[in-house]
C-alpha cells in the first residue's frame, strides 16, 4: 500500500514538471517566434518593449492585489530612496537586454538569435565571478572555450548573418549577464523582500520604462509619430489591430516570467536549466522549419558545442553545490560536536566542584 501511494506521488509531481515545463515553453518559444513577427511588419521594437512592459506592470499589480485579497497578507513597497537605490541598475540592466533583444530581430533570424542569446551565461559566469557570487574554477574556462567555439562555428561563413544584429544581440547578452547578476543580489537579500518574483517584476517595470523611454525617443519617437500605423492612423481597426497585437505580446511576456517563477517554485532552479538546454533545440529546429533559416552542417556542429558547453556547466554546478552543501553539513556538525564537548567538561567541572563542596562539608 505504501508502495503504491509512494508510486502515485512520484507520477503526479512528474505530472505537473511536464505540464509546468510544456507551460514554459510555450510561453517562451512563443514570444521569440511572436516578436520576430511583429518585427517583419511593425519596426518599431522599442516602442513595443515599453507597451510589453506596462501590461507586465499591469498584470503583476492585479496579481499582487488578488493574492494579498485571498491570503490576508500585504505585499512589499519599497520607499522611493531605497527604491531607486537597490532597483535601479537591476531594472536599466533588464530594460537594455530586452530593449536590445526585440532590436535584433529586425535584422536577424531566430536561429542566429537563438544561438547568440545562448552565450549570456558566459557574461553571467563573468560576472558572478566579479561580485564574488561563485568560485573561478578550471571548469569554467573548458565551459567558455565550448560556448565561444560553438558560436564561431555557428556564425562562420553563414549565409543569413547580419553584423548589425548580431551586434545587437551580443551586447544584449552582455547586458544579459549583469542583469541575472544583479538580479540573483537584489532577491537574495532578504531585507528587501523580493524572494516573490511578482513582487520583483512589479517594482522593476516603472524604472525599466524609465531608462528605456530615452532611447525610445531617440530612436523611433519622430517615425513613430508620423507613422500611419499609430499616430496617423487612417483607419481606427488598423489602430487596434496593433494594439491588440502588442497586448498579446505583453501577455507573453507576463506569462514567460510567470511560468519561469512556477518551474522553479515547484520544481527546482535545475529544472528550469536543463529545460532551458532543450528549449533551445526546439526552437532552432521549429526555426529551420517555420521561418526557413539556413543551417549547414558546421553551423549544427557549433551549435552541439555551445550547448555540451551549458551543459557541462549546469552538471558540475550541481556537483559543486551539493559538495558544498556537504561541507557546510560538515561544518554545522563539527559545530555541534565541540558544543557537546564543551557541554561535556561543564557538566564534569561542575560535578568535580560540587564534590569537592561535599567533601569540605564532611571535613568541617
Amino acid at each position: 500500500m505504501t508502495e503504491v501511494v509512494l508510486c502515485l506521488s512520484f507520477l503526479r509531481k512528474a505530472l505537473l514538471t511536464v505540464i509546468l515545463v510544456l507551460l514554459y515553453y510555450c510561453f517562451s518559444i512563443g514570444i521569440t517566434f511572436y516578436n520576430k513577427w511583429v518585427m517583419k511588419n511593425f519596426h518599431y521594437p522599442i516602442f513595443m518593449t515599453l507597451v510589453h512592459l506596462v501590461i507586465i506592470f499591469v498584470f503583476s499589480g492585479i496579481s499582487r492585489t488578488l493574492t494579498s485579497w485571498y491570503t490576508g497578507k500585504s505585499h512589499i513597497c519599497l520607499s522611493w530612496k531605497l527604491y531607486l537605490k537597490r532597483v535601479a541598475a537591476t531594472a536599466l540592466a533588464t530594460a537594455l537586454d530586452i530593449g536590445l533583444s526585440n532590436w535584433s530581430f529586425l535584422f536577424i533570424t531566430v536561429s542566429l538569435y537563438t544561438m547568440t542569446k545562448s552565450t549570456a551565461i558566459l557574461f553571467i559566469l563573468f560576472f558572478s565571478v566579479v561580485f564574488k557570487l561563485e568560485k573561478l574554477r578550471p571548469w569554467l574556462i573548458v565551459v567558455i572555450l565550448l560556448i565561444a567555439g560553438g558560436l564561431f562555428m555557428f556564425t562562420y561563413k553563414s549565409t543569413q548573418f547580419n553584423m548589425k544584429g548580431f551586434i545587437l544581440v551580443l551586447v544584449a547578452s552582455f547586458v544579459g549577464g549583469i542583469r541575472w547578476t544583479l538580479t540573483q543580489i537584489l532577491t537574495q537579500k532578504a531585507e528587501l523582500g523580493f524572494q516573490n518574483p511578482i513582487d520583483t517584476m512589479y517594482h522593476l517595470q516603472p524604472l525599466m520604462f524609465i531608462g528605456l523611454f530615452p532611447l525610445f525617443v531617440f530612436n523611433e519617437g519622430l517615425s513613430l509619430s508620423t507613422s500611419e500605423k499609430l499616430f496617423r492612423y487612417h483607419e481606427a481597426s488598423t489602430l487596434l489591430h496593433i494594439m491588440l497585437v502588442l497586448a498579446a505580446g505583453g501577455l507573453l511576456a507576463f506569462g514567460l516570467c510567470f511560468s519561469e517563477f512556477l518551474l522553479v517554485a515547484k520544481t527546482s532552479s535545475l529544472t528550469l536549466s536543463v529545460a532551458g538546454i532543450f528549449k533551445e533545440v526546439c526552437t532552432l529546429i521549429l526555426a529551420s522549419h517555420v521561418m526557413g533559416d539556413q543551417l549547414s552542417p558546421l553551423n549544427w556542429l557549433g551549435f552541439v558545442a555551445c550547448l555540451s558547453g551549458i551543459s557541462l556547466h549546469v552538471a558540475l554546478k550541481v556537483i559543486y553545490s551539493e559538495d558544498s552543501s556537504k561541507d557546510k553539513r560538515m561544518d554545522r556538525l563539527h559545530d555541534m560536536t565541540l558544543t557537546d564537548i564543551d557541554m561535556e567538561l561543564l557538566l564534569r567541572n561542575g560535578e568535580a566542584n560540587e564534590a569537592s563542596e561535599e567533601e569540605d562539608v564532611i571535613h568541617q
